[in-house]
């Protein structure tokens, strides 16, 4: 009886042992859904669509029209109905307003939402003598010196007094100086200007 009674103990031992690591599938399943990615980027509801910036158009029942689209270089998209439609300057909600009241001619009280899924025409550009000349995302409040540091440093051969960035400014090429050498020395801070979207550096 004794030795029974130990092996009673001892099953129930066991089968609470792998009772509580078998792992609750629910709370796994939950846990997943919590640990999971947003993949929508976040714009701010005041940003303004540019050239080469991918937007989302939703048409409420109407699926045919609703769509994911580029905006091309001359800052139009094509939209069945309307053909070409001025997206470039326009924020998210402006487009959409757009879209709306130029479907209203063929729909019934469309509802149309437009989201943008990705950024592509902020960014700025550095050619010349540099490790990594290139395209280079616009960020917040960016500065000249700091577009430089994300370069790669220069060549040997950068005339390092004579950088200067191309921006355009009413339909023309203006040309700003920067002196490197001078600026991370703390002199000539205003040539340290904030960069614009479609800026080109260049460092000869």
């Amino acid at each position: 009886m004794r030795r029974l009674g130990v092996l009673i103990f001892t099953s129930a031992l066991l089968v609470t042992a792998v009772w509580s690591q078998t792992p609750d599938k629910n709370a796994s399943a939950s846990a997943a859904k919590t640990a999971e990615p947003a993949t929508t980027p976040s714009v701010d509801a005041d940003y303004k669509i540019g050239p080469q910036d991918v937007v989302r158009i939703d048409v409420w029942k109407e699926p045919d029209i609703s769509r994911t689209i580029p905006v091309r270089p001359d800052g139009k998209i094509s939209v069945p109905l309307l053909n070409d439609v001025q997206a470039s300057g326009l924020t998210a909600m402006q487009l959409g307003a757009s879209l709306r009241e130029g479907l209203s001619k063929y729909l019934n009280n469309p509802q149309v939402t437009v989201t943008v899924t990705e950024i592509n025409s902020r960014r700025v550009y550095l050619t010349g003598e540099v490790n990594r000349p290139g395209a280079l995302p616009l960020l917040p409040n960016m500065t000249v010196l700091q577009a430089l540091s994300s370069a790669g440093g220069f060549t040997q051969f950068a005339k390092l007094k004579s950088i200067y960035i191309m921006r355009s400014e009413n339909g023309k090429q203006v040309k700003h100086p920067f002196n490197y050498k001078e600026v991370v020395k703390g002199n000539l801070s205003e040539q340290n200007i904030l960069l614009q979207p479609v800026d080109v550096i260049v460092i000869p």
